[in-house]
């Protein structure tokens, strides 16, 4: 347990000393070793901040695991990548996935909610703020974790199997096991709530939109409940937002200086600027497929605002050009995810005029007049089972390499898929055990429980 404690002093120094901030000397003493002694609002504000500074860059290793991406057939790429796009899971190579930060930014978030009494120098609104946004960010890093390494709630049994330990304390002693998906999300829920109760900014400027506030609150309610399949309330979530914020970029004004792309933080979609789920060494190794690229139909306007040039030397794959790795392409929540889920529910729900109506006001926004006139008239004539599909379809191009695809494929049909890689054909078969992640060995290693 010492080497733990170690981790956890390490983990909060770097942070200090990456943030720079003056106030770090006064609060981060390790008092005994591995227990933060903040006490004003400012100094646990420093303390989330470097939660959110954690680079969060699973989720884009996760789209190299689907058809629409193909590793890079450079050196240090392959050296990096190539067994997280073949699925192997007996002794991988190159990167591995994240397991240890999420756990860190959990312990930031806990620290600030068992001390919220304890917090000086702050008004009650401000303090209340903080500390909803930690409980966010506690049930942020526990849907995150789940979705890696838990089974997807709405595969048949998967609610009571084991997925990943729930840490709802600061005991530093506890070696917990795991718990099932169904308590990982009623705990997710619960934080959910208790930040709805607390947190007061209906939005952040522009410069802090990285923050949690009362419209992602809602954000992720409705992704929570579209996951569980819970789809009247994934629905009432998502118009929640759009009742308040309901605005989308045009890409038939996309040479007008006012544009931007859609999943910038300065974006009029935006909602939580907080993650950039690609690192520089997972953007440059990543390529747009063929097969993928053929989703976009004539008229989408998308298409050239997605993907770059062909690379002729990694076999006709396409640069990726709509997101890279800098902080200009942080995003977490936007509205455009929300009328995609709003559209979803309501299509499981056979309510299919008003789920049409969420789908086509987005198409409008992201095709030629031509274009979408030919998609209105195909949407309407869609029966429940097809308007569904369409709709999944429309998740993958307009959430594109933001992070959603793999955990959109595990949720729903966890189909077949099929990459041919020097001249070898590998399969994920449909429900395979592969479309979960296993724990890291490091985590494993560290506590053997996680075996059980």
């Amino acid at each position: 347990m010492d080497k733990i404690k170690k981790l956890y002093t390490i983990f909060i120094i770097s942070g200090c000393l990456v943030l720079s901030l003056t106030s770090c000397d006064s609060f981060l003493d390790i008092q005994p070793v591995g227990k933060v002694i903040p006490n004003t609002l400012e100094e646990y504000r420093a303390l989330i901040t470097t939660a959110y500074g954690v680079d969060l860059t699973d989720r884009g290793m996760c789209d190299m695991r689907t058809e629409d991406i193909s590793v890079s057939k450079d050196e240090f790429d392959q050296n990096n990548f190539k067994d997280i796009e073949r699925w192997v899971t007996s002794n991988p190579s190159g990167t591995e996935f994240g397991w240890s930060y999420y756990y860190q930014n959990i312990y930031y978030a806990n620290a600030i909610i068992n001390k919220k009494n304890e917090i000086t120098e702050g008004s009650e609104a401000e303090i209340n703020q903080l500390v909803g946004e930690a409980y966010f960010m506690r049930g942020y890093m526990h849907f995150l974790l789940v979705n890696l390494y838990g089974q997807p709630y709405t595969k048949e049994g998967a609610p009571t199997s084991k997925a990943i330990p729930l840490k709802l304390s600061l005991d530093l002693e506890e070696m917990p096991s795991r718990n099932t998906v169904e308590e990982i999300y009623t705990s997710i829920l619960s934080d959910i709530e208790n930040a709805r109760q607390l947190i007061n900014h209906k939005e952040w400027e522009t410069d802090y939109n990285y923050r949690f506030s009362k419209l992602a609150v809602d954000a992720f309610e409705s992704r929570v409940r579209l996951y569980k399949g819970e789809w009247q309330a994934a629905y009432n979530a998502a118009e929640r937002v759009l009742e308040q914020k309901s605005a989308l970029e045009d890409y038939n004004n996309n040479n007008s200086t006012d544009f931007q792309m859609p999943n910038t933080y300065t974006s009029v979609e935006s909602i939580t600027a907080y993650e950039n789920v690609y690192s520089r060494n997972g953007i440059n190794a990543s390529l747009a497929t063929p097969t993928f690229v053929k989703m976009f139909k004539e008229g989408d306007l998308r298409t050239e605002r997605y993907f770059g040039d062909v690379d002729e030397e990694n076999d006709g794959n396409y640069k990726i050009i709509k997101t890279n790795e800098t902080s200009q392409y942080k995003c977490t929540f936007r509205t455009a995810e929300l009328y995609l889920n709003a559209a979803e529910a309501l299509a499981q729900l056979d309510q299919l005029p008003e789920a049409r109506d969420y789908l086509l006001k987005l198409m409008e926004k992201r095709y030629t007049s031509a274009g979408y006139t030919q998609k209105k008239n195909e949407v309407n004539a869609m029966n429940q089972a097809e308007l569904i599909t369409e709709i999944l379809n429309e998740r993958a191009r307009e959430l594109a390499f933001e992070g959603h695809r793999w955990f959109d494929l595990r949720r729903t049909t966890r189909p077949e898929q099929r990459k041919t890689i020097d001249g070898q054909t590998l399969i994920l078969s449909q429900d395979d055990e592969r479309y979960t992640l296993r724990i890291p060995q490091s985590a494993i290693a560290a506590n053997p429980d996680l075996m059980n």
